[in-house]
């Protein structure tokens, strides 16, 4: 297996299952100071590592690079249960992000609890960052349906100043529980995926689609045509790459104890997708896990989480099929919520938590692969990670990895 990565500078590089990190005063939302950009202890020999703070004490960071090197960043602050999603942008080589904006128009629209719910980022056409996320109890509209929730979705404004009043997309299968997620091309077509329905063995993945760069949506239509269910408060994962394939993982429900994570890909703009096997678990209950995905130039990199372990596999473009997954050495305890970047030396780093869970923190972990996959002794962990949140990763223009939590 081959993890070239010359695409780095070139294209997109989404750090996943959602991003957030604290530091910086929240009051000022003053730029993370140098110091808050340490570089992390590696054990064996030193991996070019740093850890970067989100800021205003954010959780659940979401993270995109785009064709110019600009880092944009998404993550939820305030209270929890009516919690706000921001965005901050930095520039390459630059050790300051901009003033947070707001991304939600109605105060206290979001929700953090879970770590599954916020805010999902996208880059489109043009590098205009897409957000989705699951409504909280005060945002509109209201759907007068036990359970039921709008998932609301916005972007950035032509003129860049503010993003714009969020609207719900959701105008059927609005039983929501877990997170949903949006991808977006360069060609301008948006896709806002999601998972809805009355019990988890009859929830279906569902897609709405723009053609318009978000302007327009469809009404939206199942795409899971095996209906093996959908694990009801695990978050699914929805990517885009410079084809034009979309991707999208998740964790199935099928008789209720099939919590296989599967791998929905479709080459057609989003029309119709094939189904298959990414990780087989048989568990009777809800582990609140998500996916994240890595563009590269001949393979698309998923990962996901299984049994207290995380795993990322390569997605062939021309066959559309995985190859075996991998795993960090060393035996699994907790692993949860998996991120992946990679430089163009051919290195791939993959990123997750450990020791979370309901209303827990824990800490962040990091194994450094080669070219070929294989483990180099650049790994570390850290203590941090706060309430309801999870790294991510990114690449530095030197090619150092950058980890937000």
């Amino acid at each position: 297996m081959s993890f070239g990565s010359n695409f780095v500078k070139r294209g997109f590089v989404i750090g996943a299952v959602a991003i957030a990190c604290a530091a910086g005063d929240a009051a000022s939302a003053a730029p993370p100071k140098k110091a808050a950009n340490r570089k992390a202890a590696a054990a064996g020999e030193s991996a070019d590592v740093k850890l970067v703070r989100v800021p205003n004490r954010g959780i659940q960071p979401q993270v995109a690079v785009d064709s110019e090197g600009i880092l944009h960043l998404v993550y939820l602050a305030d209270e929890p249960d009516a919690a706000n999603v921001y965005y901050v942008r930095r520039a390459p080589g630059s050790e300051s992000f901009s003033t947070p904006l707001r991304v939600n128009s109605q105060p206290g629209a979001a929700i953090a609890i879970g770590s599954i719910r916020g805010a999902q980022l996208a880059i489109g056409k043009g590098n205009r960052p897409h957000v989705v996320w699951n409504g909280s109890g005060k945002a509109q509209p209201k759907i007068n349906v036990k359970y039921a929730s709008p998932l609301l979705y916005t972007r950035l404004a032509d003129d860049g100043a503010a993003f714009e009043p969020e609207r719900n997309v959701a105008r059927q299968a609005f039983l929501l529980d877990g997170g949903g997620s949006v991808a977006a091309d360069l060609e301008g077509n948006v896709y806002v995926i999601w998972h809805s329905g009355d019990g988890e063995e009859n929830r279906r993945v569902w897609v709405a689609r723009s053609s318009d760069d978000g302007e327009n949506f469809t009404p939206e239509e199942p795409i899971d045509a095996n209906r093996d269910g959908v694990c009801g408060c695990c978050g699914l994962k929805a990517f885009s790459d410079r084809e034009g394939s979309v991707y999208v993982l998740y964790r199935a429900a099928r008789e209720k104890v099939n919590r296989d994570i599967m791998l929905l890909t479709s080459t057609d703009g989003g029309k119709t997708f094939r189904s298959e096997l990414a990780g087989k678990w048989t568990v009777a209950m809800c582990p609140m896990s998500s996916e994240s995905f890595l563009d590269g130039p001949s393979a698309v990199t998923a990962a996901w989480e299984t049994d207290g372990q995380v795993f990322f596999s390569q997605i062939d473009k021309k066959r559309h099929v995985l190859s075996k997954p991998i795993t960090p050495p060393s035996a699994p305890g907790g692993r949860k919520h998996p991120a992946l970047a990679a430089n163009e030396r051919g290195e791939t780093i993959l990123v997750w938590a450990e020791g979370t869970g309901w209303q827990k923190g824990g800490s962040l972990a990091w194994q450094v692969f080669d070219a070929k996959a294989k483990p180099t002794k650049a790994r570390g962990r850290a203590e941090g990670i706060p309430v309801w949140s999870f790294p991510v990763v990114y690449t530095e223009p030197d090619d150092s990895f950058a980890i937000v939590y």
